[in-house]
């Protein structure tokens, strides 16, 4: 393999930067991508009990769906990552907005095929489709991710990056209710049935994404673009606290997306909750929600303030919104174990003393406690226990990815792209808990899959992440 030098590809830290700048108005454009690539996302959790329901699948099969979209983050990262060391960064050659417009393109064409592999009703066509919608939103994570980083001041490129991921959640939140509608009760209406409920969802997606593009191209955002010349070096791969991250990351992605993608499964089960599809999509979303709340946390905390004092103020707006809107959604019952298990994030969240490593040790160690409860109780403690593990997963994604290309210098690129082929963890892990599922007869049993994840990641936050070079 071979390296980039600094000039191929800057690190934020060497963007020059101009405090008279404002960059909240094309920051605020950028954030619509966050939103509708964590909403595509988890419309898979909705697509895979319904095309195993069409297509009369196993688990193991049905999760196949996570394994096509995961996937193609390893491969065209991949590809991309051995273009870019032969031939130069693509993206830096044409720029961060022209790689996010390429990037929208691509999504939307995922999303259009839907329509024919509806017609056709093959699950093979499916699949396709689902590979290639996420070679897009691959392409708008290697190029957006950075951008972000760039627009403002070095030192709250950490705060604005949870702040992004945020938005992500936010679409990972009502991607659940609003996918579960339209494809389990809204095409009911439309007498749409089996393959063809996902005809209009999909077709209304790939619109969306156009008009981003549209969007992004009329929009004045900052022009970044960047040359240099190749060297030939693996400098990357000599820092242990990278190669254990990009396992890491391997792990929290594969955890978390296993466990999204059986909860609706699992609220359905009569000893859990024996819930229907459109309401288990509804409970879903709390899931999903929880790392948004994570996410508003850890942006706070990471956040330049002048008065710490603000942020437990901003803690506890964020909190007294987040009870307000549960309550009028779902009720006082709901809200009260909503805001019972946010304070009980905030709590761990404090005793990680906002050290990014440790707070990371600290999450998995609460997840491990609730993956516990989920396998061995019943009834309301095992579905809010599942579902209060979407809080400690908020930070994990950029917590893991900051220590990992800590102190990586002019290799820190390299590094980047070695741990977004990590997210491949989201195409392998969730078809092993399906075969867990399927050969035990015992959903909840398989949920010791992602426990053993989350061991790992619990392993890199308190020791693996600790920055040693190996020679």
């Amino acid at each position: 393999m071979a390296g980039i030098s600094p000039s191929t590809k800057p690190t934020p830290t060497e963007t020059p930067y101009d405090s008279r700048q404002n960059f909240s108005g094309p920051l605020t454009i950028v954030t619509l991508l966050f939103f509708m690539w964590g909403f595509i996302t988890c419309m898979n959790d909705i697509l895979i009990p319904k095309l195993q329901q069409v297509f009369t699948l196993q688990l193991w099969q049905a999760m196949l769906i996570q394994t096509a979209f995961f996937g193609a983050y390893f491969i065209i990262s991949l590809l991309y990552f051995l273009f870019s060391i032969t031939k130069g960064d693509p993206i830096m050659k044409i720029g961060y907005k022209n790689g996010i417009i390429v990037g929208l393109i691509v999504a939307a064409i995922g999303c259009t095929l839907f329509f024919p592999a509806a017609s056709l009703e093959s699950y093979a066509f499916f699949l396709v489709a689902l590979f290639v919608l996420a070679s897009g939103i691959t392409i708008l994570q290697i190029a957006a991710n950075p951008y972000v980083t760039i627009l403002g001041a070095p030192e709250g490129a950490a705060s604005r990056l949870n702040l992004t991921q945020a938005l992500n959640s936010l679409g990972t939140t009502v991607a659940p209710v609003i996918g579960g509608y339209l494809i389990f009760e809204g095409v009911q209406e439309l007498q749409a049935s089996g393959a063809d409920a996902v005809k209009m969802p999909y077709l209304g997606l790939a619109a969306t994404l156009l008009l981003i593009a549209v969007l992004i191209k009329l929009a004045k955002l900052p022009h970044v673009t960047g040359e240099g010349k190749i060297i030939a070096d693996a400098g990357a791969l000599k820092h242990r606290h990278l190669v254990l991250g990009i396992i890491c990351i391997f792990m929290y992605v594969g955890g978390e997306v296993s466990i999204g993608s059986a909860l609706i499964n699992f609220f359905k089960l009569p000893q859990i909750a024996g819930l229907g599809e459109t309401e288990a999509g509804h409970f879903l979303a709390f899931y999903w929600g929880g790392a948004m709340i994570g996410r508003f946390f850890g942006a706070v905390a990471l956040a330049q303030f002048k008065n710490n004092s603000y942020k437990y103020l901003i803690f506890a707006l964020i909190g007294a919104i987040t009870f307000a809107a549960v309550y009028s959604i779902y009720g006082m019952n709901e809200a009260l174990i909503t805001i019972g298990l946010v304070a009980v994030n905030f709590i761990v969240l404090l005793i990680g003393s906002f050290i990014p490593s440790r707070t990371l040790g600290f999450f998995a160690a609460s997840v491990m406690g609730l993956l516990l409860i989920t396998i061995f109780a019943e009834g309301q403690l095992a579905m809010w226990s599942v579902i209060a593990i979407g809080l400690f997963n908020s930070i994990m994604f950029p917590t893991i990815f900051t220590l990992a290309i800590k102190g990586l210098g002019i290799h820190t690129s390299q590094g980047s792209s070695l741990l977004v082929m990590a997210i491949v963890g989201g195409a392998i892990v969730p078809p092993l808990q399906g075969v867990v599922a399927d050969v035990t007869g015992n959903l909840q049993l398989s949920f010791l899959i992602p426990l053993f994840c989350y061991l790992y990641i619990l392993y890199y936050g308190f020791i693996g992440s600790k920055p040693k070079t190996v020679e």
